[in-house]
């Protein structure tokens, strides 16, 4: 079962298509250890279940933005609750057939990472939920004990089916990025204006070999100055570019 979420910036986005994130929470597989009460009438029982679940939860993500990566994984072995309802028909008194709901709790499992403080820094945190639901049906073959006179009375033997779905993850991507700033940008080439007149360059940032495509804050600044945000601690320029593309 798995859950997440993914961003891949779109071609005509500023900044470019290269930036994404994504995170994935997988539950990779699970049991459960469950006592079941009933009540029988004829052939149909209807129960309720309910004891200990455990399985093995992992939880990836990926951020990718200013020619900086991250890449996080953790996975664990988790313990939890399993609750449900259902029923059982015999088709006859040797066969039978269930259909069961069971709602699943495993617990949370979360992450965070940065990098190291610089020009730049970006961080990640990430959380999966590992709770789930499933749907299963199934059928069993009843061994009868000598003498039985109860319709469910013996043992049984079968198999069952069906699927799940929820296992929720979501994150935070985060950075004290001042990428805008063309004193952090080399190899900087004009490659278009913008209908403002902004001009849209070609450049590598200091600290990587990646080419990227956007604007330079202290251009931005001279025509939409409320998109520029100044960075008090480093001093350099950064830019809004949610304000910037909706202008």
């Amino acid at each position: 079962m798995s859950g997440g979420l993914t961003y891949r910036a779109p071609p005509n986005f500023i900044p470019p298509a290269t930036d994404g994130a994504a995170t994935t929470g997988l539950v990779d597989w699970y049991g459960t250890v469950r006592g079941v009460l009933g009540v029988a009438n004829g052939p149909l029982m209807i129960y309720g279940t309910a004891g200990l679940a455990y399985g093995h939860v992992s939880l990836a993500s990926h951020f990718s933005t200013a020619g900086l990566t991250l890449n996080s994984l953790v996975s664990e072995i988790k313990t939890g609750w399993v609750a449900g309802i259902g029923f059982e028909y015999l088709l006859r008194p040797d066969l039978g057939f269930s259909l069961g709901y069971q709602y699943v709790d495993l617990g949370s499992l979360n992450l965070a990472a940065s990098t190291p403080p610089a020009f730049v820094t970006i961080a990640q945190s990430a959380t999966t939920t590992g709770r789930f639901q499933t749907v299963m049906a199934g059928v069993s073959w009843r061994f009868a004990p000598a003498g039985a006179s109860m319709p469910w009375q013996g043992g049984y033997a079968g198999a069952h089916g069906g699927g799940a779905w929820g296992n929720s993850a979501n994150a935070n991507y985060t950075g004290t990025v001042a990428t805008s700033d063309v004193r952090l940008k080399r190899d900087i080439t004009l490659v278009g204006r913008r209908s403002d007149g902004l001009g849209v360059y070609a450049y590598k940032y200091l600290w990587s070999d990646a080419v990227y495509v956007g604007v330079l804050a202290q251009e931005v600044a001279l025509i939409h100055p409320g998109a520029v945000v100044h960075d008090d601690l480093t001093g350099y320029l950064s830019v809004d570019y949610g304000q910037l593309n909706g202008r």
